[in-house]
């Protein structure tokens, strides 16, 4: 049972009013909630006793804060076993970019146009449009783990969904990764191959010749290369803080070959690997040499530090190979200052187009399926959408349409 009714009373002589919305939820609480006009009233009504006979509606007075969910989606995002790398950007998002907004808004009170607010408020404010996108999916997902405890009913977020037109947009129109400004060239490859000395030798021609990510290479262990058989595991990765958990994605579990190079390279470095747990006497002299776990490991054998491998190893090699770009900056003698052109992300990049690229110009012309698994993508449409314009075409394709053209018209 219920009613829109108005209220009128008094406040410092004046007289006010207001419409009500009587009625009872789902548990037989009587409840109440007002409105300005009583056009907005009946609205509401006609959702909410919707919502009760769904068994889905929760009154203002029953909801909790949007900032109070979010604590409650990142404690159980946290009981879950997601990363810590992953926690801490949700932690992010809601801190600087949620709760100083809308922390304090019932999550009942949500809406579209509240959110579409939201989002013109982080863009005028200087938010990237990708952060804000970011943002905005962090909040849709705070409102599903409050929705799947029953502290909401709607997720006006997934309601947004449809209306999204500008990403295909933004697909259309995202730069296309090009070989020798994304993408090492062959050529520069060839340098930094050739420049790879010591214990940077064999991290880079793992990265150039795997395509592991660099948290995968910082958690390689021995154990997971099989030097006879010639194929390289990826089981595990590193995050930020050092920690050991399983690949992002089940897609991330896989075999690669080792090409000669890699093989002859880890079998010999196996040999001078840092270990864990070496004991010394006084004197200094080992009486324990300890046991080689991590593959790529630090000078005591531990999990290396991501910026460590960036400036020690990917950074160092390319400026020694040349392959740097000036910064307009000079040091105390007044030589140039170089910066590594790439990225350690840029030589799984190379992985893939030597993956997709011609034979004839030193390419595996592999098949796109082979590469999403070789890869560790999640789906065949992820290495398309990335490296799809890598791929070579068929023979003469003047040739081929010509003849497709005389096939159709005789």
């Amino acid at each position: 049972m219920s009613s829109v009714r108005k209220r009128t009373w008094q406040s410092g002589g004046e007289t006010k009013s207001a419409w009500v919305v009587d009625y009872f939820d789902q548990q037989g609480v009587r409840r109440l909630k007002t409105f300005a006009k009583k056009k907005e009233a009946e609205e509401w009504r006609t959702t909410a006793l919707f919502e009760v006979k769904q068994g889905t509606h929760t009154a203002d007075s029953a909801s909790i804060t949007v900032g109070d969910a979010g604590e409650r989606w990142l404690r159980n995002a946290e009981q879950d076993g997601l990363e810590k790398s992953t926690t801490r950007q949700y932690r992010q998002h809601l801190d600087l970019h949620i709760r100083p907004y809308i922390g304090h808004k019932k999550l009942s009170e949500l809406s579209v146009p509240l959110v579409n607010d939201l989002k013109r408020t982080l863009v005028e404010e200087g938010r990237s449009p990708a952060m804000v996108g970011k943002a905005i999916s962090s909040l849709g997902a705070l409102i599903a783990d409050a929705q799947e405890h029953g502290l909401v009913s709607r997720n006006v977020v997934r309601e947004m969904r449809p209306r999204r037109r500008a990403k295909s947009g933004e697909k259309r129109h995202r730069k296309r990764l090009q070989i020798g400004v994304d993408i090492p060239a062959p050529e520069e490859i060839q340098k930094i191959v050739a420049a790879a000395e010591g214990n940077v030798r064999p991290v880079i021609v793992t990265a150039i010749f795997t395509g592991m990510r660099a948290s995968e290479l910082r958690g390689l262990m021995w154990e997971d290369v099989d030097l006879d058989a010639k194929v390289i595991h990826v089981r595990r990765r590193a995050d930020r803080w050092n920690n050991i958990g399983s690949p992002k994605s089940g897609a991330g579990h896989r075999a690669i070959p080792m090409t000669p190079m890699v093989a002859n390279t880890l079998k010999e470095w196996k040999l001078a690997c840092p270990r864990l747990g070496v004991k010394k006497d006084t004197e200094g002299r080992v009486i324990d040499p300890g046991e080689p776990r991590y593959v790529f490991p630090n000078g005591a054998g531990k999990v290396e530090n991501h910026g460590n491998l960036y400036r020690r190893v990917f950074g160092a090699v390319q400026i020694a190979a040349g392959v740097a770009v000036d910064t307009g900056k000079r040091d105390k003698d007044d030589k140039p200052i170089l910066s590594p052109k790439y990225g350690p992300h840029a030589f799984r990049h190379f992985y893939a187009s030597w993956l997709l690229g011609e034979k004839a110009r030193g390419g595996m012309e592999v098949s796109p399926k082979r590469a999403q698994t070789l890869l560790g993508h999640s789906s065949i449409q992820m290495t398309m959408d990335v490296y799809g314009h890598l791929l070579p075409p068929k023979g003469d394709e003047a040739d081929e349409f010509a003849a497709g053209e005389r096939a159709l018209l005789g």
